[in-house]
């Protein structure tokens, strides 16, 4: 009998030194803090995002941010209680950002791959879309992105992007060209060095109706979900991301914010070319 006890004593100081072991490596040094926790304290929501990209994230005449990312952005800030301040980088440098930390999350149309979580952490998808080709309204007989898939064709794409990455494994014969910007890859093919520029479509939509010369083909050439991206790890805030996106996506708010950007058009002369 007292063997027993022994026994069952002893068990029970193993099972509490395991979970006390277990409590230490979930709250030690491996751990990964909390971006809501972070921003609760510090009254204020850091967002990196890369203006430019119609209809997500812009800039207007008088620098103001605004586009359906910037009113998503506004959206989690107000839902935390918090102020939100938007920094702008280039695409290319919003993850090393993160990684820093001199921002909280990243909100810029950022497409969810793989290779993009090896290095952050995502929240569920917040808006879909897919790839699209700009080409001159001279070219009135291309009518799909295989029409491109030649030998001598040059296509334009944005370097770090979703478009550059796609168009270079997708397309086997043409040449890829990328470029700093999307801006950029659009000049070259309105001066005849391009014979398309591939981007998502609703920056094409956009550019087919605020430039001259150029049209879109609008056959996806890739699908892609767009979502939000925080430190590597950072369980808790996807977690919370989560439920606030269940509960703004097809909000009052947020079908206003899509009616605004995606369809009207009103701001386009107050933005910033």
């Amino acid at each position: 009998m007292m063997a027993r006890k022994i026994l069952s004593i002893t068990l029970i100081c193993l099972l509490m030194v395991f979970v006390n072991a277990c409590s230490q490596e979930t709250n030690g040094k491996d751990s990964v803090p909390s971006v809501v926790d972070k921003v609760q304290k510090n009254k204020k929501l850091v967002v990196g995002t890369a203006p430019g990209y119609f209809s997500f994230e812009m800039l207007d005449k008088k620098g103001n941010y605004l586009g359906y990312d910037m009113d998503l952005g506004r959206a989690i800030a107000k839902s935390l209680g918090v102020k939100v301040e938007f920094k702008q980088y280039k695409f290319e440098a919003l993850i090393p950002a993160l990684q820093t930390g001199e921002i909280d999350m990243v909100i810029a149309a950022t497409t969810i791959r793989g290779d993009r979580a090896k290095a952050v952490s995502f929240s569920d998808p917040y808006y879909a879309t897919g790839q699209v080709l700009l080409v001159s309204s001279k070219d009135t007989t291309s009518k799909s992105y295989q029409d491109f898939d030649k030998e001598g064709k040059k296509i334009g794409a944005q370097q770090g992007t979703t478009g550059s990455l796609y168009a270079k494994g997708g397309f086997k014969k043409a040449t890829i060209v990328d470029f700093d910007d999307y801006a950029e890859a659009v000049m070259a093919l309105q001066k005849g060095d391009l014979d398309a520029v591939i981007f998502d479509e609703p920056l094409v939509r956009m550019t087919e109706k605020m430039q001259k010369g150029v049209r879109g083909i609008y056959e996806l050439a890739s699908k892609e979900n767009l979502g939000v991206m925080v430190p590597h790890g950072d369980l808790q805030t996807v977690q919370w991301l989560n439920s606030f996106l269940y509960e703004y996506l097809g909000s009052t708010e947020e079908l206003a914010s899509q009616e605004k950007w995606f369809k009207d058009f009103d701001w386009i002369n107050d933005v910033k070319q």
